[in-house]
This record gives C-alpha cells, structure tokens and sequence, in this order.
C-alpha cells in the first residue's frame, strides 16, 4: 500500500481524526524532571551520549535541533494507523497529503503546513537564560523566529523540581553594557548574568507569552509550551546548577562572520521588551474561562499572540459533551479517560520508550467546526485534555 493510501485510509477510519505516536525527545544538557509518565529505566533510552529524555512533543512537523547524533526526524510526530500502532507514518507527509482538509484552506494557503508545535518541557534544573531568535535575525541562518508559551499544568507536577522560579528579561534600570560586560565573561569564568534579570515564582495552573528577543531561564516545572515551528536559540547564561555550557551555545544560530561580534549576539534582543517594566501585565497568562455547565468546563490557557493559543479542557464525570472549535488543532489527554470521536482516550501512566499510547490527537478542521462528541468514562475523576491551535482560531483572546 503507498503511503498516500494509507494516509487517506487511516484518515478515514478515524472520521478525520488522527492518532499521534508519542513523541520523547533527549537534550544533551541538563537534569531530567522523570514527569513525563515515562518508565524510569528509559530517561536514557537514547544512550547517554545523547543525553536523558527531557522533552515530549506534540503536533511537530520539524526536527529538533539536536546535533549530529540526532536522527533527521528526531521531533517529528508520526500518525499511529491504529490503537495496536502495526503501521505509522509522519504527521507531516499526512498534512502534505491531506492539506486544506486537514488544517484548513487558512492555514494551508498561507503556511502550507501546521506551522506550530507544542512540547512538555520537563527539566528538574533551572534551564540557563536564553532568547528565541526573530524572523529576521533566524532567517539570516535559514531558520524561522520562534515565540513560544508556557503553561504549568498541576496534573503533571506532583514535585516542582529544584527551582520553581522563572527569570524574564533584565531589570528595567540594567543598561546593555552590563549585559555585554558579562557575556564578555563567558569563557573566563561564571557570569552570573540572571544577576541582572527579574524572576517570578511559577504558579500552578497559570502561564506566560514569551515573545522572540526576550530572554528567559524557565525554572524546574513541567511545562506545556505551544510555539511557533523552530528550534532556535541564543543563551546568555553559562554556568547553571553546576553545568558549564560552552560559548558556542550564544552564538550557534549565528551567521559565520557573526559569532565573535558583540554587537550582533546583543542585537538579538528586542531590548524595550527586555526592560519593560510591567513585563507581568503584559505576558502572564491567567486562564480565561470561556465555557462553563454541568457537563465541561473549557478556558484559555495560551492566548494574546499571533501565532498560536492553547484552551484545557475539561469534562466531568460520567458526562458527554459535543465541543467545538473553529480550527484544527492537537491534542493531549493528561488525566483520566473516555472517548474521544472513534477514539478510546486515556491518560497515560507509564509509558515504556518506543511504546504506543492512547493520550493523543489531532482533529480536522471540519471535524472540529462540527464538533466532537467526548465522553468521560470515569465515575470519579474529571477527563483533561490540553488543546493546541495554529494563529487562526478566531475565538482566541488577543489581547490579556
């Protein structure tokens, strides 16, 4: 059978819902936080060499940026043809063949596939303070910008890590030579740079918009991060929880001739963000409840961009509910389970690397405009399903 026809068959089957093989991704840095519901023998899967697996993500129709160890489709979802998983295939070849009736005529015409993904970031140490590159500045390397979102949901958190404290941006009275004078120091010794920057401590069911040019240090919570298609990065910081990262890590998404020139590593930064001093009233992100009965209670949880957005769902127990969206979108259940259109649906609880599960999805653009009906089995505990959107659902908040 050629893929196509598998594709359409698989498509089909599903009624224009597909089922996505999980996801795991290593780093090469860091701790791993173990809240991925992976089994504990397997954070390190890969090998050590390339670090333990740390990540988890969803939707992606990109490779991760790993280095010259990763696979070429390291990062990438691929569609499970069934429950069992006997066949799959890359959730981009699906959106290639598939097009406007997967994603829409919208997004189809305008980025000619899903142009966004979304992760579970699960690091047990503070990450170091780093920025997304810009469209511009990413283009100058043959890379997309990359503004992504953050939110901590209390189901995947039962410890917090070492560091539940998040640094955004520099201090409002920090100048730009300060932050040159320490990453001056970056190969001569630690340079403490989160010394100038603010931090916040991360609450539970909340998150944040972080726009491309800001630099941040992500603290030690699970993280669900929706975020634009790329991979890209500049970090200021060069020694954290002990680990020594070396200066290529600040000027690797730099053109050749750029990346021993100060004033370009600076001009990374979109500098006023850095220093806004009501950075929080503008990019906290509270949940927005956008629906509410007996039977499902819905809310924004990433929202204010122009680029993607992200609502929790949540069904009650015992209770069916028809829900639509006016977009396509994916999706993960993390608590409890049910259906979901054809599909069985369960939180996962521990997964084996390489093994299929039933907590993931991506629905149609028809399929989610009529809706899709889902049903929690659970006589006690409520179905949760985070819910991941391109720029165009129409309904997204797009201001706080």
């Amino acid at each position: 059978m050629t893929t196509e026809r598998l594709i359409r068959e698989t498509f089909t089957r599903g009624e224009g819902i597909l089922r996505l093989f999980p996801n795991f991704v290593p780093r090469r840095f860091a701790r791993p936080g173990r809240r991925l519901r992976l089994h504990p023998d397997d954070y390190y899967a890969l090998g050590t060499a390339r670090g333990a697996i740390k990540e988890r993500w969803f939707s992606s129709v990109i490779p991760a940026f790993n280095g010259e160890l990763a696979p070429d489709d390291e990062g990438m979802s691929y569609v499970a043809t069934s429950e069992k998983a006997e066949a799959k295939f890359l959730f981009k070849d699906a959106v290639d063949e598939l097009g406007a009736e997967l994603i829409g005529s919208e997004l189809k015409e305008k980025y000619g596939t899903w142009p966004m993904y979304s992760k579970f970031f699960d690091y047990d140490t503070p990450l170091f303070h780093h920025l997304h590159l810009s469209d511009d500045k990413a283009s100058l390397v043959g890379r997309l910008g990359k503004p992504e979102a953050y939110y901590f949901p209390p189901q995947l958190n039962n410890h917090l890590g070492t560091f539940p404290v998040t640094y955004f941006g520099y201090d409002p009275d920090v100048t730009i030579d300060q932050v040159r004078e320490r990453l001056l120091q970056y190969e001569s010794g630690d340079n403490r740079i989160t010394e100038l920057s603010r931090a916040y401590r991360i609450e539970l069911g909340t998150g944040w918009y972080t726009p491309p040019g800001v630099v941040h240090a992500p603290g030690s919570v699970l993280t669900y991060e929706p975020q634009w298609n790329s991979d890209v990065n500049s970090v200021h910081e060069n020694i954290v929880a002990d680990e020594v990262y070396p200066y290529e890590f600040l000027s690797e998404n730099c053109p050749a001739d750029k990346q021993r020139d100060m004033d370009y590593i600076l001009s990374l930064m979109d500098w006023e963000k850095n220093i806004d001093p009501h950075y929080k009233k503008k990019y906290f992100r509270p949940p927005l409840t956008c629906h509410e009965d007996d039977r499902y209670v819905e809310k924004w949880i990433t929202y204010g961009n122009d680029y993607f957005g992200a609502k929790e769902l949540t069904v009650l127990p015992g209770q069916t509910a028809v829900v639509q969206d006016a977009a396509a979108y994916g999706c993960i259940v993390i608590q409890g389970h049910g259906k979901f259109g054809v599909h069985h649906v369960e939180a996962a609880i521990m997964l084996r690397y390489g093994q299929m599960s039933a907590d993931e999805l991506f629905v149609s653009e028809q399929v989610a405009k009529a809706g899709v009906a889902i049903t929690n089995q659970s006589l006690t505990e409520p179905l949760v399903i985070l819910k991941h959107f391109g720029p165009n659902h129409p309904d997204m908040p797009r201001s706080v």
